[in-house]
């Protein structure tokens, strides 16, 4: 059952695609301030919270405050309040009832969820603005497929979409690219994509190449593709370099397709390729003008695309850097003291993405012409969606197209990955908590950065975080200029990387099923263990998840670990693989088990009544073989 309540004016954002009409009563479920902006609800003792998506600490989110900002923050730290993504939805039940909350409502809004008064809820918003949809099942898991439904079907990539890829901030020229493709290919790694970052950019301008770096890119792409069977996938940025005769800025301009000041005047930020504007995708014309826009790279035939920077981040504005410069002309013979000196911390260090910034421009809409923070976090969503539009447009449904910023409605467009996490154990665990509650939001095509986008990563770090990357319908390898090389390649041990990345392709048959499963019949792809098991453990286990409902994995995330202890809700047969043809079978009764797993060991248990199927493994998705199948039953 769903029911809809509305207070205000509220943006369509599009999110939902189904009609429902607005009801009366909000007063039975929630309780209103509206002096405060603040909506709250009573939670249940022991009630769980599921939902937010991308978001920080544990699956449930009981006990913490959130934010919902789509910014650009590559700190994930337990006190992080907002991330790239923001998905209004919360699950609640376990403790008699089984209710979805969904907040339709593009602004920031803030999350207190039994953190001031354990057994509240509360929401505040910046505008009392908002459609509340509610709904009521017989289970978590009806609940979440109910909303699924609501939202609509979620994105399918490519097949090669699901193999192992490899990105790095920046493989800067052809011969990088075809050094790294022989490197794997000596050393027995599968690999299906490479990813270009900024770099294959001529100076950071959209939808261009650096012709010195890349001299023929088409060629280049043709050569790895009939060869290797191997992709390459540009990154593209939410931004247009302002630059006379770069044909992207001058069409903008002339047509009106960037965002505006209240004076009309194009707005100006400072990011990647210096002096920028952004695309007004909110705008019918311009979100189509800007989709067209990715022909000119399907030309170079690439078939796939990571949109990055799309909260939109800033850097910096002039009128902010102005403030700054006045200030310290105003305090250059003072002493520093007596507050001048925090006060000028503040200003330097609060200068990337300023909340005063994206209050300086507007959005022409459907609904008028609406200031960016009214529905800054529909940004990324809608140009992610202006790219899909186009591909389908001209008929092609074979792109791979995934983004860093997101809103729940973007999930029948395309995938999202993490953004900047970090070489740290704590971000293995923290990945998984993200997915089941991504999951639960719509998005399906999710991963993250393997062995962490910044700082240095260790080969034992690498090798662990397969413990869960195997399995994410995403699996990137991605790092950042300033960090040691992560390729698998780059660590002592290539063996096991090969044998562990080949695996993989033999559950490739698995993860197909399990993903097509989840997209067709509006569930998950990755199950959290209270969705199956109603005791009072497993709604306390976090560190374990499902893949589909027939196999549980349990990575290991901490350093120097031989093992971990494991919670079996039932008996289960312990598969220790190292390779395709190297693994242990171990059949445990229900129970709890420290369960050793060295290095190069990953640790997948099976329920009983059910099988895995294995495929041999291959180079590449194109040459896993469907048909020729190895089943392991229990």
């Amino acid at each position: 059952m769903v029911k809809r309540y509305s207070i205000g004016s509220v943006f369509k954002s599009e999110s939902v695609i189904e009609d429902i009409e607005v009801s009366s009563g909000l007063a039975d479920i929630f309780m209103l301030d509206e002096e405060k902006k603040e909506v709250s609800l009573k939670l249940l003792d022991d009630e769980l919270v599921y939902g937010l998506g991308e978001s920080v600490r544990g699956i449930n989110k009981r006990g913490w405050k959130y934010l919902s900002n789509n910014v650009d923050i590559p700190i994930h730290l337990e006190q992080t309040m907002a991330l790239y993504g923001s998905h209004n939805f919360l699950l609640l039940f376990g403790s008699g009832r089984n209710l979805g909350i969904f907040i339709d409502y593009p602004g920031y809004l803030n999350y207190d969820i039994g953190f001031s008064k354990r057994n509240e809820l509360t929401l505040t918003f910046t505008d009392l603005d908002v459609d509340f949809y509610i709904i009521e099942e017989d289970s978590a898991l009806g609940v979440v497929k109910r909303f699924r439904k609501l939202i609509g079907k979620s994105y399918e990539p490519p097949l090669w979409g699901l193999g192992y890829s490899q990105s790095r901030w920046s493989y800067n020229n052809e011969q990088e690219v075809l050094d790294l493709v022989k490197t794997f290919k000596e050393n027995n790694i599968p690999v299906d994509a490479i990813y270009l970052d900024i770099d294959h950019m001529e100076r950071f301008k959209d939808f261009t190449v650096n012709k010195q770096r890349f001299p023929d890119l088409k060629a280049l792409s043709n050569k790895l593709k009939k060869e290797e069977n191997i992709h390459l996938v540009p990154a593209v940025d939410a931004c247009v370099k302002v630059e006379e005769g770069y044909d992207v800025y001058e069409e903008g301009v002339k047509n009106n397709y960037f965002c505006k000041k209240e004076n009309g005047e194009n707005f100006l930020a400072h990011v990647w390729p210096g002096r920028a504007h952004f695309p007004d995708v909110l705008n019918d014309r311009a979100r189509k003008w800007f989709g067209k826009q990715f022909s000119k790279l399907l030309e170079q035939d690439v078939d796939g695309f990571w949109i990055d920077m799309n909260e939109p981040s800033i850097f910096y504005t002039e009128e902010r850097v102005k403030e700054i410069y006045q200030k310290f002309e105003e305090i250059k013979d003072k002493d520093l003291g007596g507050g001048y000196f925090a006060e000028i911390q503040d200003m330097v260090g609060t200068v990337q993405n300023r909340p005063a910034d994206y209050e300086m421009f507007y959005h022409e809409t459907n609904q008028g012409k609406i200031r960016h923070d009214k529905i800054h976090n529909l940004y990324g969503y809608y140009l992610l969606r202006g790219a899909t539009e186009h591909f389908k447009e001209i008929g092609r449904d074979d792109i791979l197209l995934f983004g860093r910023s997101s809103h729940i409605g973007m999930h029948r467009y395309g995938g999202i990955w993490t953004g900047d996490n970090h070489s740290w154990w704590s971000h293995i665990p923290l990945i998984m908590h993200q997915l089941v509650n991504l999951n639960i939001c719509g998005f399906l095509y999710v991963g993250c950065d393997t062995g962490g986008f910044a700082s240095d990563c260790s080969q034992d770090l690498l090798m662990r975080w397969l413990g869960i990357s195997l399995f994410t319908p995403l699996f990137r390898n991605h790092s950042a200029i300033y960090t040691r090389r992560q390729e698998p390649t780059a660590f002592e041990d290539n063996k096991s990387f090969s044998d562990l990345i080949s695996l993989r392709y033999a559950f490739l048959p698995y993860i197909y099923e399990t993903y097509k499963k989840a997209v067709n019949e509006d569930t998950l792809y990755f199950y959290p263990l209270s969705f199956i098991y109603d005791d009072e453990r497993s709604k306390e286990v976090e560190d374990q998840l499902f893949v589909g409902q027939s196999i549980m994995i349990t990575p290991i995330y901490k350093q120097n670990a031989k093992g971990r202890h494991v919670y079996l809700p039932e008996d289960m047969l312990l598969l220790r693989f190292r390779s395709y043809d190297d693994y242990d079978k171990e059949e445990y009764k229900a129970g709890d088990y420290y369960v050793s797993a060295k290095e190069n060991e990953i640790l997948v248990f099976l329920r009983k009544g059910h099988s895995l199927a294995l495929a041999k493994p291959a180079r590449n998705t194109s040459e896993v073989d469907f048909n020729d199948l190895k089943e392991i039953k229990f």
